[in-house]
């Protein structure tokens, strides 16, 4: 009867070891957003563990004070819960009292490998599986035992408190949701099929949208087709069946004079109606919205959303037009290439392995495609034409060369000196040993 009560005993006290580890590391590996969620869906359980978060010393202190309590009482009945079962057996071997040293050995021997496995190990790591849903589920009790234990909770509370501010280490979780976290989340809902890869891309786009800047994705001057304020009838029908836009910009001699934009199915109205079509009428203009070259991607989406307007200009320091962006162009750093056409892809994979990459592409874009971390000194140029300037100290020419991270950047294209085309070649470890012996001659 008395081993069959020990037996019990133990079972018992390994059953609230369990819970009570299970309730120490779902508490601290349940994360708040999550519980605020369930809280926000009616969960009070989930409401109960937000608070005890906040004074969390108080929960963790009630927990060891059980954890401690329990493998104590544990020890003490070790000795009567198996030393019957083994102490016969190893009296056909050994002496009575040798084989009742012996047996206690192996009863502590047992119920520690009982206490370590069943009571800690598989309860921690079920524990970290849903740590939400294990703390929820357990909270109740817990809270009822801490309230129990509440003057011994508070003095080492207390103590701990005072230990850690003399040792200066903190007394709170800082529990900060970072980029990195949420990017790290990402890729783990991708890899475990939550998240399809071309949302993955999308979201890790749209989150570095705060780190471009309006440059990098706009049209440059050079590409933007514009009316003169003096311009023919005939020369703006050319240009719109050139170039069919929906809206066009109309300057005063130049684009650094840009007076405003005229719509296209306005002017197609006109013409239907047998009007006369004059760019100096100033009901077809309307203003423009012009912005520095200095606002972010972030910064321009949410100009974009408060004026309600789809396109600005874009003007550096000097008040000089550097070119027009758009939300479409927005849209497309955010989808990524599969926003692109083929016929006007900036970076084209030839048959022999080399790309031919756009001068007006960005930096980022070369990133990504080739693997590459992070461009030198990026913050100083915002395209590839930039880069081979940088890189180059110069006005690049052809032929011109730049290697980086297993990468030749060629130019091969040059108009009005500025980089138009870049051949790039990875670098085979015998162009290395070719490229040292041809400097080393």
């Amino acid at each position: 009867m008395g081993q069959a009560l020990g037996l019990l005993a133990i079972l018992i006290l390994v059953g609230l070891t369990a819970v009570f580890a299970m309730g120490e590391i779902s508490f601290a590996g349940s994360r708040k957003v999550r519980l605020a969620q369930m809280a926000k869906a009616g969960d009070q359980r989930a409401q109960l563990v937000l608070r005890m978060k906040e004074r969390s010393g108080n929960y963790f202190s009630g927990m060891q004070i059980c954890i401690n309590a329990v493998a104590l009482l544990g020890g003490l009945a070790s000795d009567s819960a198996f030393s019957g079962f083994f102490e016969p057996i190893l009296e056909y071997f050994f002496s009575p009292a040798t084989a009742s040293s012996l047996a206690f050995v192996c009863s502590f021997v047992l119920v520690t490998m009982l206490f370590v496995l069943f009571g800690d190990l598989i309860p921690k790591r079920l524990a970290m599986y849903q740590p939400e849903k294990v703390i929820v589920a357990e909270i109740r009790f817990l809270v009822f035992i801490i309230t129990v234990l509440k003057p011994f909770v508070w003095l080492l509370t207390w103590l701990s408190n005072v230990l850690m501010k003399f040792f200066n280490l903190p007394t709170a979780r800082e529990d900060r949701l970072t980029s990195e976290d949420i990017v790290a989340t990402i890729n783990e809902g991708s890899r475990a099929g939550l998240i399809a890869p071309t949302e993955k891309d999308a979201i890790k786009n749209f989150m570095n949208l705060e780190d471009r800047y309006v440059p990098s994705a706009m049209t440059e001057r050079d590409c933007i087709v514009y009316f003169d304020l003096d311009e023919s009838t005939q020369s703006v029908a050319q240009k719109i069946t050139k170039s069919p836009h929906d809206r066009f910009l109309v300057c005063d001699g130049d684009i650094d004079h840009v007076i405003g934009y005229v719509d296209s199915k306005e002017m197609l109205k006109l013409t239907v109606d047998g009007k006369p079509l004059s760019l100096k009428d100033s009901e077809l203009i309307h203003p423009v919205h012009n912005v520095p070259d200095s606002l972010t991607l972030s910064e321009l989406l949410e100009q974009f959303k408060d004026q309600r307007m789809d396109f600005a200009i874009v003007v550096n320091e000097y008040g000089l037009t550097m070119g027009l962006v758009t939300l479409k162009d927005i849209l497309s750093v955010v989808i990524g290439e599969f926003s692109v056409l083929s016929e006007d892809e900036q970076i084209v994979q030839r048959s022999d392995g080399t790309w031919l990459v756009d001068g007006a592409t960005p930096v980022d874009d070369v990133e990504r495609m080739f693997n590459i971390d992070r461009m030198p000194e990026e913050e100083n140029y915002e395209t590839v034409s930039g880069f081979m300037m940088y890189m180059l100290r110069k006005i690049p020419k052809l032929t011109d060369k730049v290697e980086f991270e297993g990468y030749r950047f060629e130019v091969i294209g040059v108009e009005n000196r500025r980089v138009d085309q870049v051949l790039v070649t990875k670098i085979d470890a015998s162009d290395d040993q070719e490229n040292t012996e041809e400097s080393k001659a």
